[in-house]
């Protein structure tokens, strides 16, 4: 698998390409599973359903690797909290307190999220072999800030401000949610994902005292958990809009690989990284929206920043809803020249 080659430290040209939100809205054939589907956690916890919406971008694009479909929300809404979609709108959660903890149960967590795990069994055994599989989960802080928020926020100051203001009790929930996720990647890989992915998509505009504590360190737990729990399947860090303090977080987290967004300084990360680090993403969401030209001198400069070092192509988000399919037709052959 030319995925995992590359994250186990080899530089290939062409790199391995996968697209975070590759299995979505742009697709047709998604649309049709997706207007049968009207409740969306079920959505993701029906195996049958999950695996096929999954199955369809490998059929179409032999990219070269899967992600399970499922949502980093599925966390809260095992351990106990209520958790629906709103059209237009997006997630809605039932606001949880601090004081509400013991509320939330890791153990039912497992039980509730075994549906992944079957959707994860059908996907490993129709992959083509040469196709990685890849599970995720979403980071403590980016699905406490839901939690917390009751939905998503653009600054999330509600989250912030109980960190600042009540640091025991809101460790203790990253605790609680490190705990949660490590244990959700570890049946994820039982279940045959070959590398998980932790992705901290609100990691921007914290001061650093506060990354530390809110990004890093439960982080860093899951990674301390897997490895106790025997998990040797490479992990992939994606601290999006964390600019220069994604240095600290290669450094201190432990993961194998870093998953840049496209908001990053391409010469700059390239010199502030290990060499031996393996990286991946950073093309513009807009840009392969865009198309043409646009997109060919992008996908040109990318390749030619990380040619020297361990790199998986990808975008610095995900996939953008409105994206013609041709359009990832044209990035694939373009990558793969």
């Amino acid at each position: 698998m030319k995925l995992m080659r590359v994250l186990e430290g080899q530089t290939l040209s062409p790199p391995p390409i996968w697209l975070m939100r590759q299995a979505g809205r742009y697709l047709p054939e998604y649309r049709e599973v997706r207007a049968k589907q009207p409740d969306f956690i079920n959505f993701c916890l029906n195996p049958e359903a999950a695996a096929e919406v999954t199955f369809q971008p490998i059929r179409r694009y032999g990219l070269d690797a899967s992600i399970v479909f499922a949502d980093i929300l599925l966390i809260p809404h095992g351990l106990g909290q209520k958790v629906w979609f709103e059209k237009g709108e997006g997630p809605k959660l039932e606001p949880i307190g601090l004081e509400d903890l013991n509320t939330l149960s890791i153990e039912r967590s497992r039980e509730v999220l075994q549906p992944v795990m079957e959707t994860l069994k059908i996907l490993r055994s129709g992959l083509p072999e040469e196709t990685a599989l890849i599970g995720f989960c979403g980071a403590p802080w980016t699905v406490a800030t839901y939690m917390i928020e009751g939905g998503g926020s653009k600054d999330r100051f509600k989250a912030r401000s109980l960190a600042w203001a009540e640091p025991d009790k809101f460790d203790a929930l990253m605790d609680l949610l490190a705990d949660a996720s490590a244990a959700y990647l570890a049946d994820q890989v039982r279940a045959g994902a070959d590398v998980v992915k932790i992705f901290d998509s609100w990691a921007d505009g914290l001061p650093d005292p506060l990354f530390d504590r809110v990004v890093i360190r439960p982080t860093r737990r899951i990674m301390e958990r897997l490895k106790a729990d025997g998990v040797t399947a490479p992990v992939i860090g994606f601290p999006k809009g964390s600019g220069p303090q994604m240095v600290r977080y290669a450094e201190q987290t432990g993961v194998n690989c870093l998953s840049l967004d496209h908001g990053v300084d391409t010469a700059w990360a390239a010199s502030a990284l290990p060499k031996t680090l393996p990286v991946q993403g950073q093309l513009d969401p807009a840009v392969l929206h865009a198309g043409g030209a646009a997109l060919d001198l992008e996908i040109d400069r990318l390749l030619s920043a990380w040619a020297d070092r361990p790199y998986v192509f990808n975008l610095g988000h995900g996939i953008h809803l409105d994206t013609p399919p041709e359009n990832v037709t044209r990035l694939i052959e373009r990558v793969r020249g």
